[in-house]
């Protein structure tokens, strides 16, 4: 490859050894798995926020546990997850409660907690899908575009033993294709480093809003007696 003749972006991937295209084409497709990843759990995020808002907001709002709960029942595929968890919890307790023989408060309480909180890891368990993908691709994706980095300046000046006189005319076009390796692997994982972080944080606090539901609620059901 002659220096003075083309040095761009493309011709650089192009006239990469085989492995190097290899590891680009790898981290690209991480990158772009990344990326749906990414927009989809936001999406997934900001929903259960709303929803999460907007039943507290009615729970709160002094109405009726029954009409709730039958509410709940009636748009269950529509429902969030801490509707869901209510929804879990409020079942029952009024099975439990309706239960002949069943005469001690305290186990009525503590079935409806178990309920909830069953709900809630399975809840916790959704919001948390697809996290380690990107945590893997964060941690990941460096290595292999260092590994494509090595391999290629390797490559490089492995080619030099057939040159009389190397110079960096006949290094540099070498060099340069195998750092694109490199810069791929991180513009794969800063994003997904930041995302995973953030999302992460993000999951932290709805689950720490459902705790805080879970033992308000129970607060409620144990003033019912």
């Amino acid at each position: 490859m002659d220096i003075s003749t083309d040095m761009s972006f493309i011709s650089l991937i192009a006239e990469a050894s085989l492995v190097v295209q290899l590891v680009m084409l790898i981290l690209v497709m991480i990158s772009l798995a990344s990326w749906a990843t990414i927009f989809k759990k936001w999406a997934v995020l900001k929903r259960t926020k709303q929803q999460a808002d907007k039943f507290e907001e009615e729970f709160w709002s002094g109405g009726d546990l029954n009409t709730l709960f039958q509410r709940a029942g009636m748009r269950r595929n529509e429902a969030g997850p801490l509707e869901r968890i209510f929804e879990a919890g409020m079942s029952e307790f009024l099975r439990a409660r309706d239960k002949k023989g069943l005469t001690d408060y305290s186990l009525i309480i503590d079935g409806s907690r178990r309920a909830m909180k069953a709900a809630f890891q399975r809840e916790n368990e959704i919001l948390e899908r697809n996290l380690p993908f990107l945590a893997s691709a964060g941690s990941v994706s460096p290595y292999i575009g260092l590994f494509g980095t090595v391999w290629g300046i390797m490559h490089a000046f492995v080619g030099l033993a057939n040159v009389q006189q190397a110079t960096l005319a006949s290094v540099a076009p070498g060099i340069a294709e195998a750092l694109i390796a490199t810069a791929i692997g991180l513009f794969a994982a800063i994003p997904a480093v930041v995302a995973y972080n953030r999302y992460a944080n993000d999951i932290d606090r709805l689950s720490t809003q459902f705790e805080s539901f879970v033992e308000e609620f129970l607060n409620i059901l144990q003033r019912q007696h």
